[in-house]
């Protein structure tokens, strides 16, 4: 679990709204840690002039540290010229957060002396160089950025590197789930893993208004009968879908009618009752709910059931280390903050 997902993966808490996009948007070389801005030649909103946000135990970060966050946070701010008015103050006080959290973690391992070998900088500091489109572009974020000095980038990357080293040894290695928890937790949890019975089906429908005139609802079951001929005649799934997608007067006709699977309880009475007598592959008469008719064809009936350990192991056996990385990574900026001084503002 690299540390720049598992940083934004924190905000999720913080933000509602701009969280999807901190899942999505997250960068992914180690390096990019350090490289949080704006392309060159795209304008914010909010324009960095080096002004404090926050010290912590009296190393000073700036709005332009800030603004690199929010802009991982929210990327699309690149493309809007801002952030959007109802999320800022979210998107800020979560890259907030985060900074303060890196420079407690950096300043940690160097507490503890942990070292980055020269070649492992070398190799980030290439692979930070080849994010960037072109020399020039390059340039201009060293310019921008690291007022041109190539020594401090390196710092930079080697800053990056010691924090995702030390939230390896204090989270991620910490965070691995053994088999025995996995089926531990399933043992435990049995509720959890129960299906209730559903059902994979198609349909056509013919829709009169809701409240028909009687010259309506005649013409509304004669199309309904036409409807039902020709689906009877259909002889597969591809057949009747593409019925559907032709003559269909319901949402699900754009995707060969197909409902995928549903379960029973959200399906009317009338419906269930006619999958109940039906096998796979066999189409309905009409059934009429309330004005309209509607004709199923079921591809699948699916019984209540336990889904088993196997069923389940990876994406449950996913879910405990997520869990667990994330109460780990929680207790550890609690750690280190009880002993930090820490100033906003």
């Amino acid at each position: 679990m690299k540390y720049q997902v598992s940083i934004c993966t924190v905000l999720l808490v913080a933000l509602s709204a701009a969280s999807a996009q901190v899942a999505s948007h997250a960068p992914t070389a180690v390096a990019n840690t350090t490289a949080r801005q704006a392309p060159a030649g795209q304008v914010s909103a909010n324009q960095p002039n080096d002004k404090p946000v926050a010290r912590v135990n009296g190393v000073v970060l700036t709005d332009r540290d800030l603004l690199r966050e929010m802009y991982a946070i929210f990327p699309y701010a690149q493309q809007h010229n801002g952030f959007p008015k109802a999320q800022e103050a979210a998107i800020r006080q979560g890259a907030l957060e985060m900074i303060i959290f890196e420079e407690l973690v950096y300043q940690e391992a160097v507490r503890r002396k942990l070292t980055i070998a020269p070649e492992k900088l070398n190799r980030a500091e290439t692979e930070f160089r080849k994010q960037f489109k072109s020399p020039d572009e390059y340039q201009q974020y060293m310019q921008a950025e690291m007022h041109g000095s190539a020594q401090k980038l390196r710092q930079q990357i080697k800053r990056s590197l010691l924090i995702e080293q030390l939230l390896k040894i204090d989270v991620e290695n910490k965070a691995t789930v053994s088999p025995a928890e996995v089926k531990a937790y399933y043992d435990k949890n049995p509720a959890k893993y129960l299906q209730g019975e559903s059902f994979s089906f198609q349909s056509i429908s013919v829709m009169p208004p809701l409240k028909p005139t009687a010259g309506q609802a005649k013409e509304a079951q004669k199309r309904a009968e036409d409807a039902l001929r020709q689906a009877k005649a259909t002889k597969s799934y591809q057949e009747f879908g593409l019925l559907a997608e032709k003559i269909s007067e319901d949402d699900f006709r754009v995707n060969l009618g197909d409902h995928k699977v549903v379960g029973r309880d959200k399906l009317p009475p009338q419906v269930v009752k006619a999958f109940l007598a039906m096998q796979p592959g066999q189409v309905s008469g009409l059934i009429q709910i309330d004005s309209a008719y509607t004709i199923v064809r079921l591809n699948a009936h699916n019984p209540a059931k336990k889904q088993s350990l196997e069923e389940v192991r990876n994406d449950l056996k996913t879910e405990l280390q997520k869990s667990k990385y994330e109460k780990l990574r929680s207790g550890l900026a609690k750690q280190l903050r009880a002993k930090a001084k820490i100033e906003v503002g």
